[in-house]
């Protein structure tokens, strides 16, 4: 039998261990490389194909998205050069734009903008308002072209013809910055009740005529 003092030791040092790895992440790290011999390693710079594994990160430091079900090779690309859209609301290209991605078989994140706040950030991260805007890595190509999309495509890595695997679901698109909770609207106090309305005076009968 183990002795509680030995468990709760055991538990220490692994809370440890994982606090020490936390603050061993660069940080601004965009990527986490397992190498061929198994050596984790994070860095901030795009690795190259013989580097290993590769896993883009938020700024969080957690996994963006890594989609394990999809082949290696399409898989490396979507890790080296990861692909988003940014739509609007009603938007003839963006819809055109998300078709030519979903039958060409990328692996991509849509963000939507649906508010001025929205906008900001578009035009923080990508230099522009226009949509739809595709994002090749960190490479923004505002406005909807097939032609210049396919090619920034291709010299991504990206396949021409689908590699998704059957039953694949791209991810459900969420709104480019956080929506705060609706405020609830304060309780309202409470109003003295009403005073009773007069009682009408009863109206002197005219003379000649009767009720």
């Amino acid at each position: 039998m183990r002795s509680p003092t030995l468990t709760r030791f055991r538990q220490a040092a692994c809370l440890l261990a994982v606090s020490a790895l936390a603050t061993c992440l660069p940080a601004h790290a965009l990527y986490k490389v397992v190498g061929p011999d198994g050596k984790v390693t994070y860095t901030d710079r795009v690795p190259g194909p013989s580097d290993g594994r590769i896993t883009p990160l938020g700024s969080s430091g957690n996994a963006i998205a890594e989609p394990q079900e999809l082949p290696f090779e399409l898989r490396q690309v979507a890790a080296r050069y990861p692909v988003t859209l940014y739509a609007f609301a009603d938007c003839s290209p963006c819809d055109s734009g998300r078709a030519l991605l979903r039958q060409r078989g990328i692996p991509y994140t849509e963000k939507l903008v649906l508010t001025e706040e929205d906008a900001v950030a578009l035009q923080r991260l990508t230099g522009t308002r226009e949509g739809p805007t595709l994002m090749i890595g960190q490479k923004p190509l505002p406005g909807f072209s097939a032609e210049t999309w396919g090619a920034y495509l291709d010299s991504a890595g990206y396949p021409r013809d689908s590699r998704l695997p059957a039953g694949y679901q791209h991810p459900a698109a969420t709104a480019l910055t956080e929506r705060a909770a609706p405020a609830r609207p304060a309780p309202a106090e409470p109003r003295a009740p009403a005073a009773a309305p007069a009682a009408l005076a009863t109206p002197a009968t005219a003379p000649g005529i009767r009720f």
